[in-house]
């Protein structure tokens, strides 16, 4: 008697306690082996092992932009990624820019277990994965080691207070060469009295500043993400909104005069007065 083959066992979800509350990894029945991220119902990432140039998350896509648009097509980077997640971005450039040397700092200890026990990276990617936090982190790192810096780390729902200040900038502009680009994700809402801190703080020590958002967000009619890329060189804009203009959910940039008059009188913030992004207001980000 002939007998099929077994199949390969359904994927089912994980649930694991970490540093910040109940991990998720959720299967998406419509792609093989790609998996959500949440944690407390928060989203955080989507990996597709069979396809990591696939980015599920408008955000994630911006930031992608921003290094896309960095160097030709291709060209290795030395790339460093301030909150880990699922390390979505770390393994979009070693598909894109082979060869690239990436460093990927994650305080959730946890979290990185679970992320590397069920969703491994390939020993050859040139990722480096490292348990600590990522202000005290970058303070250690050397002066002009890095071509890409990317901060997209959130403690629950919200940015912690250290990263949003002129010394924590101070301390990113250091760690990145000459025509080096820092990009951040932020979260915000109609007045914008974060955002607007983040403008004014990031423009006291880069002089060139993009960001990229959904008209929506930037008309004050939802709370949501924005892209702000910093350098102390000229960013290709024309090249970051052709990308964000031909996304399934369009994107506006606006830099120069336009994000002057965003950023108005707000001041730069301090160590000694910084705080924690806004909570976003309930389902803003649940899945």
């Amino acid at each position: 008697m002939h007998e099929e083959p077994a199949s390969a066992p359904e994927p089912v979800p994980v649930v694991r306690a970490v540093d910040g509350g109940t991990a998720r990894l959720l299967p998406d029945l419509d792609r093989a082996r790609a998996w959500l991220l949440t944690v407390d119902d928060a989203p955080q990432s989507y990996v597709d092992l069979d396809e990591p140039r696939h980015l599920e998350f408008e955000y994630v896509r911006r930031l992608a932009h921003v290094i896309d648009c960095a160097a030709d097509e291709g060209t290795p980077l030395t790339v460093w990624h301030l909150g880990g997640g699922a390390l979505t971005l770390p393994r979009y450039v070693a598909a894109t820019r082979p060869g690239s040397a990436q460093h990927v700092v994650e305080a959730d200890g946890a979290l990185l277990a679970l992320v590397a026990e069920r969703l491994p990276i390939p020993d050859d990617s040139g990722i480096t994965v490292h348990g600590a936090d990522a202000r005290r982190w970058l303070e250690a790192a050397p002066d002009g080691a890095a071509d890409l810096l990317i901060a997209d780390v959130f403690g629950g729902s919200t940015i912690p207070a250290h990263l949003t200040s002129v010394e924590y900038a101070r301390q990113a502009a250091r760690v990145l060469g000459a025509d080096g680009i820092y990009a951040v994700n932020l979260a915000d809402g109609a007045p914008f009295g974060f955002l607007r801190s983040q403008l004014a703080t990031l423009a006291a020590v880069f002089p060139e500043l993009a960001l990229i958002a959904e008209p929506s967000v930037l008309r004050g009619r939802r709370f949501g993400n924005t892209v702000l890329a910093a350098s102390r060189r000229p960013l290709d804009t024309a090249a970051l909104a052709r990308r964000a203009a031909a996304d399934a959910f369009p994107a506006r940039v606006e830099h120069g005069a336009a994000l002057r008059r965003r950023a108005g009188r707000a001041a730069p913030v301090r160590d000694s007065g910084a705080v924690p992004s806004p909570r976003p207001p309930d389902g803003a980000f649940s899945v």
